[in-house]
């Protein structure tokens, strides 16, 4: 199988050396929060796959509702005005969680995708489109950020704020400006407060509109908490100034969900968390926990009536994928959500991520080569430095936290290290158990045990 893998699959986020060298790690079966390798060996996931498996692996429930979509309607489209049941209770079940959950009864219509790459390139898009309707065709730059993840297609990996993903593929574009990263631990002045970064990051914002033009801006992007780029939560009081700032040039707002929607944070949406009021809003990953390839845009009030009253004279929306609301997928979702809310996993983030967290304070806090470790709910980052006292982090190309991780499978836990900063994440599945919270803290502080000696040697280098 492995030599197989290295003649016929072209991986994603690989090094094509690397891979060739070193060969595939496959995985055979999963249950819970258990992942089993082709060798048998066991793990405890604290990845959740790439943040997604919330509800843990091997559902039958998920299977059963499967297995009952594809027998009674495989597949139909909603392009040209069909639809299917599916698709429509499940629009209008994201709709109420967001009323409900995240006080957004701004919010009003459902596009439906495959994933979050594809949900920010319709938003993408629909800032321009909503721009040409209005009549201020200038108005379609985006602000993203510096740290930010939005995925990878053409359009999405122009907003992703991280430099690996545009180098050697001719991005970003023109049409997006990135933002200064909000992460105080690692871009903060010596003695500078959270009240006066956060400042600092306002006015930063505030001198890239006024440098692009605020009649040439049409929509700023971010993540509710910045996952990829490490695990990233932003100062107080910061998104709230963001959005002043943004009513004041008439920009939308774009709410990228894709890690913090459906449970991940502890609350529902990240746009509950810090009373965002998005215009549009992008779900993906958790809609599902990754039994089926579905995303969403979630557009408002203010930019559904724009849309429909320029419908008579320029005539369809001329914008979908043939995946668009799968019936299937749209099945699976709705099974999802209900494990979801009948187990209360929202709940269990919300107690068993702050226990995780301070397992991990508790026992790696005092050492030389961790900064901070910071999350909320299920959402955790451990930042490591070549120095802690002086805040001085490790050479990008020494990969610390990378040797760190690649430690961990071997003692049996899989968790994820990072692309932007020297950042491991913990996102296991909301079913996780305080007892496999301890678990994981052992297995990881054993990990770190093993791996210090390098760093030190790194750190020294």
């Amino acid at each position: 199988m492995e030599e197989m893998d290295r003649n016929s699959l072209f991986h994603p986020l690989t090094s094509i050396a690397a891979h060739q060298q070193g060969g595939p790690k496959i995985m055979a079966g999963a249950k819970g929060v258990r992942l089993r390798d082709h060798a048998g060996r066991e793990m405890l996931d604290c990845s959740g796959g790439l943040w997604c498996v919330n509800i843990g692996y091997g559902r039958p429930e998920i299977a059963e509702a499967a297995s009952k979509a594809i027998l009674d309607l495989n597949y139909w489209h909603l392009f040209g005005s069909s639809s299917h049941e599916a698709s429509i209770r499940l629009a209008d079940r994201v709709l109420n969680l967001m009323h409900e959950h995240a006080d957004a009864r701004h919010l009003r219509r459902v596009f439906f995708g495959t994933s979050g790459s594809d949900a920010n390139d319709t938003n993408y898009k629909l800032v321009r489109y909503y721009a040409n309707l209005r009549g201020t065709p200038e108005k379609r730059k985006i602000i993203s950020r510096k740290g930010g993840y939005h995925g990878l297609t053409a359009a999405a990996a122009t907003l992703t704020g991280i430099e690996s993903y545009h180098t050697a593929w001719s991005l970003p574009s023109t049409d997006v400006v990135h933002a200064e990263c909000p992460h105080l631990y690692r871009f903060g002045l010596d003695g500078e407060s959270e009240a006066a970064y956060c400042d600092r990051l306002i006015a930063d914002l505030e001198a890239i509109i006024e440098r692009e033009g605020p009649d040439t801006v049409g929509a700023f992007i971010a993540e509710p908490i910045m996952g990829t780029g490490g695990v990233l939560i932003p100062p107080a009081g910061y998104f709230e100034r963001v959005q002043a700032v943004l009513d004041k040039h008439d920009i939308l707002m774009i709410a990228d969900e894709v890690i913090t929607g459906f449970g991940r944070t502890g609350q529902w949406f990240g746009t509950g968390l810090f009373g965002l009021k998005p215009d549009m809003v992008t779900l993906a990953k958790g809609i599902t926990s990754a039994y089926f390839p579905v995303s969403a845009s979630v557009i408002s009030e203010r930019v559904w009536k724009v849309l429909e009253a320029a419908s008579p004279e320029h005539g369809p929306v001329m914008h979908g994928f043939t995946y668009s609301g799968h019936p299937v997928g749209a099945a699976i979702a709705m099974a999802n959500l209900d494990i979801i809310e009948n187990e209360g996993m929202v709940g269990n983030a919300a107690e068993v991520g702050p226990y995780l967290l301070e397992g991990l304070k508790a026992r790696l806090g005092d050492h030389p080569h961790v900064g901070e470790i910071r999350g909320r709910g299920l959402m955790i980052g451990v930042e490591f430095m070549a120095d802690r006292a002086k805040r001085k982090p490790f050479a990008a190309a020494q990969n610390a936290h990378r040797l760190v991780a690649a430690h961990a499978v071997e003692h049996g836990l899989m968790v994820r290290a990072l692309p932007y900063l020297e950042v491991i994440s913990f996102s296991p599945p909301l079913c996780i158990t305080k007892a496999d919270c301890d678990e994981a803290v052992d297995r990881f502080a054993r990990a770190l045990e093993t791996s210090t000696p390098e760093l030190r040697r790194l750190a020294a280098g």
